[in-house]
């Protein structure tokens, strides 16, 4: 245990934010560290309970608690405390491939199940999430974090197709385990969603480069801007390869179905934050000799001329109450929306936690992401509006101008949960950028079909269950393993829109069940 007290003695601290109205004026990450003092006080709360819910993962009444990872929080903790960071760093590392992204975008769920956050001691549970961070950031800064190169290698070649969170924990386990790993990637940079779809104030992309540039020290190949089962060919990685992974995500969007939603100036969330961020990238690459920092109006203007996106001046709506919409309401008002509006047909969740969602679950209740804080620090209200969709895209010429809104509410007819519009409640919304972040109904196609795998009911790459290898021609190991022999797949791609923790947790169990594959 790191101190028996810690908890009553110091008080839950989390890491400070920047003020919305200072913090809106650039794209860059925006919470303070504490310093070393602090952050070992606030390791000293962790009680090393008798059961850590903390790491547990457990299935409860339907519900994920706990970590995806199984993270030995109270061991790094006491380690923390003590001083002791390499400590710290080797058991984190144990179970967690990559603490940089997660100590940075997971909303954390060991914290919602952390024992001190219980109604039985009601002190705050401890800053795990904050820790995590510290502790990984330190090792990169004491130099603990060099390339560990395997010291043999197994003569075994795989492919993961996807440099997503789950696509790069399947390479660094199974270049840990010493198979020679070749990540494509049909982007110029890796990371998936981690570097297109995370804004950089939630993530910078610097963090993603120095992990893949560590990853390829370690003798990790990436091949960029190969689209596979279009401009590189499945056929040939599927017979250069002894295992392939299906690591591509969960990118085909759902789309809204209201008259009009064909207009210009209608996108997916996912294209309009690619967009954002690959503009972030390039303003900063070109005035990087000059030691300066890019203005929002640098991006904006660079936005507009390159992928013809307005949104300085422009009346922004979101459909969908999601961390998706959430990025895209704090990314329109860097970029100089005159109004952010975000939409969502569900109901206002509840302050405080319904009787029916108790600890250790996740709580299902009301919070105030960093979008909504900026918005309501900028325009003075909140920018959501619940049980409410769009109803009709206007437009002028060819361009959306205006959103007819109509209020919804969920009723059960025969059996089955139908959305109904309430009478009277419609209203129209100006509106010049209508960015669709509706969640994702899946795989994009092409990539499964080129490889010949089946998709599931989901949408997604179905995977046997765990049996012994059958003359059928599957992989034989089940969980992971698609319908066809030596290929696999992980994260979005195989469980559907998920958290980046489910993913890099979905990778590493993927590469554990190829690595039993290539030595059999």
């Amino acid at each position: 245990m790191a101190q028996p007290t810690g908890f009553m003695d110091y008080k839950r601290i989390e890491n400070s934010n920047i003020p919305p109205l200072e913090r809106i004026t650039n794209f860059k990450e925006f919470h303070p560290k504490l310093d070393e003092e602090a952050r070992r006080k606030q390791a000293a709360r962790c009680m090393n309970c008798g059961v850590p819910m903390c790491g547990s993962a457990l299935k409860l009444n339907g519900m994920v608690t706990g970590c995806p990872l199984h993270n030995f929080i109270p061991e790094w903790n006491d380690a923390l405390y003590n001083g002791q960071f390499d400590m710290a760093a080797w058991r984190l590392l144990k179970t967690s491939s990559f603490p940089e992204f997660t100590g940075r975008v997971c909303p954390a769920l060991c914290e919602k199940a952390c024992n001190c956050g219980s109604p039985v001691v009601n002190e705050g549970p401890v800053t795990i999430h904050d820790n995590e961070l510290f502790i990984i950031e330190k090792a990169f800064e004491t130099g603990y974090m060099k390339p560990q190169i395997p010291a043999k290698r197994s003569g075994k070649k795989v492919a993961v197709v996807g440099s997503g969170p789950s696509g790069l924990a399947v390479a660094d386990w199974l270049n840990r385990r010493g198979h020679s790993v070749t990540v494509f990637e049909r982007e110029d940079k890796a990371g998936g969603l981690l570097m297109y779809g995370i804004p950089n104030m939630k993530l910078e992309k610097s963090i993603i480069e120095r992990r893949v540039n560590l990853m390829k020290a370690e003798g990790v190949e990436f091949v960029f801007n190969a689209d596979v089962g279009r401009s590189t060919s499945a056929d040939h990685i599927f017979n250069e390869y002894d295992a392939v992974a299906l690591c591509c995500g969960a990118k085909k969007a759902r789309s809204l179905t209201a008259p009009g939603i064909e207009s210009k100036g209608v996108m997916f969330a996912v294209d309009f934050l690619t967009s954002v961020t690959k503009c972030v990238i390039s303003t900063s690459s070109a005035l990087e000799q000059i030691s300066m920092n890019p203005t929002n109006g640098q991006i904006a203007q660079m936005l507009q001329e390159r992928y013809g996106i307005e949104v300085a001046g422009k009346n922004v709506v979101i459909v969908g109450g999601g961390d998706t919409g959430n990025d895209c309401c704090g990314s329109a008002i860097r970029l100089g929306a005159s109004s952010v509006t975000q939409i969502e047909m569900l109901p206002c969740p509840p302050v405080e936690r319904a009787v029916n969602n108790p600890w250790p679950q996740w709580p299902k209740t009301l919070k105030v992401d960093y979008g909504a804080e900026e918005s309501i620090a900028k325009f003075g209200h909140d920018p959501r509006i619940y049980e409410t969709t769009v109803k009709e895209v206007i437009s002028q010429d060819g361009h959306i101008t205006a959103v007819r809104t109509v209020e919804v509410e969920f009723k059960m007819i025969d059996g089955k949960r139908i959305m109904c519009e309430r009478e009277g409640t419609e209203k129209t919304l100006p509106c010049e950028l209508l960015l669709v972040a509706a969640g994702f109904t899946g795989c994009e196609e092409y990539v499964p079909n080129a490889f010949g795998v089946e998709l599931g009911e989901r949408g997604t790459v179905a995977t046997g269950p765990s049996t012994p290898s059958t003359s059928s021609g599957t992989a034989g190991i089940g969980g992971y393993a698609s319908s066809k022999a030596k290929i696999f797949t992980a994260g979005d791609m195989h469980r559907g829109q998920s958290l980046v923790v489910w993913a890099i947790a979905e990778g590493r169990e993927c590469a554990k069940q190829i690595d039993e594959f290539l030595l059999k």
